[in-house]
């Protein structure tokens, strides 16, 4: 590894005897602080029965503590210009501020408290309730962010990585304060919790104010095990199809299937590939579909990382006479790159776009502080950056067409919303290319999550 630079952010980490771990990098040239607690429960954590407790729970965490009220915390942070919201992923949640480096104590002992003596009241759960109610509403009224929890199920149905982060309208509906509050109890403690921040800030100085304002227990005198979530059976990609039935302008369109875990080492090589084959405008399905066939207005591919697995996609939305149209296109440039059509030109090209906006997403605290956060609870480790720019220049043409051959050729499940009958892509279904670029017949899904 090459040696720090001159003013470089420094990164430093602590371990508590509680189990809980605290991240940090140091940048003296700004005047702002980024933290973020992170939590290791999310939706898959989940019973079907408490579908939806982790995002739940997160609205919950703002309604007040024991000590202050919603109103207390709001006002504290609106009157230092703070900002501090949250998010609930599949296998973690984040509670996040970012406030000037002289307001970290204030910030510290107020997300300390929401994080530990959240009162959980009745009353609040039944006013959440509605909203988050809503917030499925909007959701399955935008066809563009209801058709990415669609896939996940259409992909791998029952499984916990299939289900949506929301919930159900009927487990919402359902939910009771005490089985929310049994969840907070049982996960909400510091073996869960990571503390990341970056910006003005000295480590040293933040676990002194965490100790006054957590439950840490003594410093390790040496780091304990490096824990990452374990993950769970992998879930097999499902290859079938599922269509709803919407009257809309468009067709939208997710065709996917399981790619590579977080810990994979392949993820470089296909991080590569997956830029290559939709990361941005250069890229071969925005040029190929969009700027030579002016099919789509929107068209990407994407690749989430899990502990056990990952999920790759395309989306696309297009007029719904040319979504046949579209998905043989996008398959057919599956195929190429599967069959060894990658250019050194298009890899080096894609490389240069991946290192550019890793270095660029980290132009700011909130981008550091969620890099380092994220490393920690996802893999017990923190790569460097300049680590991370030698794992993606190794990436090789073979490293890329195998990482290819290996997720492309599996069965793929296919989403799609729009004016269609449930059968209207069965002739065209989303499993294996065959050697010619067919694509053979799978097995029509029933209804899905969106359904009233």
């Amino acid at each position: 590894m090459s040696p720090r630079r001159r003013g470089e952010p420094v990164l430093g980490r602590t371990e508590y005897g509680s189990g809980l771990r605290v991240v940090t990098e140091e940048m003296p040239g700004v005047r702002s602080v980024a933290l973020g607690v992170w939590v290791s429960v999310g939706s898959r954590d989940e019973r079907p029965a408490i579908a939806g407790a982790s995002h739940f729970l997160e609205h919950l965490l703002f309604k007040g503590t024991r000590a202050r009220t919603a109103r207390d915390i709001a006002e504290a942070f609106d009157a230092v210009g703070g900002d501090l919201n949250a998010f609930t992923a599949k296998e973690a949640t984040c509670y996040y501020c970012r406030v000037a480096d002289r307001d970290l104590p204030m910030a510290v002992e107020y997300m300390g408290d929401m994080l530990q003596n959240s009162r959980i009241a009745k009353a609040d759960v039944e006013a959440e309730r509605q909203v988050i109610l809503e917030e499925i509403n909007m959701r399955d009224d935008d066809p563009g962010d209801l058709i990415h929890d669609l896939f996940s199920e259409t992909l791998w149905g029952d499984h916990p990585l299939g289900r949506p982060v929301l919930g159900t309208r009927n487990s919402i509906a359902s939910l009771g304060r005490d089985q929310i509050k049994r969840f907070y109890d049982r996960l909400y403690q510091p073996p869960h919790f990571v503390i990341a921040a970056a910006g003005n800030l000295r480590h040293d100085e933040l676990c002194a104010l965490l100790e006054r304002s957590m439950e840490t227990g003594p410093r390790a005198s040496e780091s304990l095990a490096q824990r990452a979530r374990a993950g769970g059976d992998v879930p097999a990609p499902s290859g079938t199809v599922m269509v709803k039935n919407r009257t809309t302008e468009q067709a939208h369109i997710c065709v996917g299937t399981n790619a590579y875990s977080r810990k994979d080492p392949e993820r470089f090589a296909f991080g590569v590939l997956n830029s290559v084959l939709g990361g941005g405008m250069s890229s071969r399905l925005f040029q190929e579909v969009r700027e030579k066939r002016g099919l789509v207005y929107s068209i990407f591919s994407f690749h989430s990382m899990y502990a056990e697995t990952g999920l790759f996609g395309v989306y696309a939305g297009s007029t719904p006479a040319r979504a046949h149209e579209v998905l043989s296109l996008v398959r057919k440039e599956m195929d190429d790159l599967a069959d060894g059509g990658l250019s050194q030109e298009e890899l080096e090209r894609a490389k240069g776009h991946m290192k550019g906006a890793l270095v660029l997403s980290l132009e700011d605290t909130g981008g550091r502080m969620s890099r380092i956060g994220k490393s920690e609870i996802a893999h017990g480790e923190i790569l460097s950056v300049d680590e991370l720019l030698e794992r993606i220049d190794s990436v090789t043409r073979q490293d890329a067409t195998r990482a290819a051959h290996d997720v492309f050729g599996q069965q793929m499940a296919l989403t799609v919303i729009g004016p269609f009958q449930p059968d209207a892509f069965d002739a065209a279904a989303a499993g294996p290319s065959s050697p010619s670029g067919d694509l053979t017949v799978a097995a029509h899904a029933g209804p899905g999550i969106g359904s009233p």
